[in-house]
């Protein structure tokens, strides 16, 4: 089978699922399993796919992806082209987990899917830890602020570990938050997780230098983490590995661990 994923997360969603093996292309920015991506053919950046580049790959399958704003363009044209497509479009863990199962019943990697997605019902089943919820700002982008609203999987991310999303009952996939807003919500920390940026080009002053935000706790107590958007902004396998870091920045608000 020739699959070509567009996106980070269906890419690492294939892989996952022990079908490496059957991409023939996979997006600009999919960077993980780094020996397996760096081989193969690219269509372009996620938001500008190249049709053509795509056709020429001759896939069986597309594994495409609404989840950032601009997909819609893209997935536009790849149904123009008439290629085979599977899109997903997951807002909670539950999706993702069904992501993954009809991702694993379309490449015939069903008992690896289902492995999977029991590890995200086992992680739900286990709830949050006692205690006070701590209130979290998960930023994607740093100017303007945007955070997850209601329709991220973030939120129950963050429950799982002990947080929780100021903006969760806000309807919105993400939006834009003031100082203000910051000021009200009065978040504890702040976990930098800016898509598309490398960890290690997280800047915490950045965030520290904010006009009128230095009455948020989070910014007067110098609570700034980095945790790579690889961790939290793709719906894939790694997002359980995002909980535990999520976990370690409650702990450390809590005084239980190291920054």
């Amino acid at each position: 089978m020739r699959i070509v994923s567009h996106t980070c997360s269906n890419t690492e969603i294939v892989c996952a699922l022990g079908r490496a093996d059957c991409l023939v292309g996979v997006d600009d920015h999919s960077d993980y399993p780094a020996e397996v991506v760096e081989k193969l053919p690219r269509i372009g950046p996620d938001l500008d796919v190249d049709v053509e580049r795509i056709l020429a790959l001759e896939p069986d399958l597309v594994i495409t992806s609404l989840t950032v704003p601009g997909h819609e363009r893209c997935l536009e044209k790849l149904e123009a082209a008439g290629l085979p497509l599977l899109v997903t479009r997951p807002h909670t863990l539950a999706d993702v987990a069904a992501d993954i199962r009809r991702i694993g019943g379309e490449i015939d990697a069903r008992a690896s899917a289902e492995r999977l997605a029991s590890r995200f019902k086992a992680a739900m089943d286990a709830g949050p830890p006692d205690g006070d919820p701590v209130p979290i700002l998960v930023e994607w982008w740093p100017k303007p602020v945007i955070v997850p609203g209601r329709h991220s999987w973030v939120n129950e991310m963050l429950r799982l570990a002990g947080g929780i999303n100021p903006w969760r009952d806000l309807d919105a996939e993400s939006l834009e938050v003031t100082a203000d807003m910051a000021r009200s919500a009065a978040p504890e920390a702040v976990v930098m997780s800016w898509c598309g940026v490398d960890e290690a080009k997280y800047r915490p002053h950045v965030v520290r230098r904010r006009q009128g935000w230095k009455r948020v706790p989070a910014i007067a107590n110098d609570r700034i983490y980095a945790v790579s958007e690889a961790w939290l902004g793709r719906p894939g396998p790694r997002l359980l590995d995002g909980i535990v870091k999520l976990r370690e920045v409650v702990d450390s608000v809590h005084g239980r661990g190291k920054r």
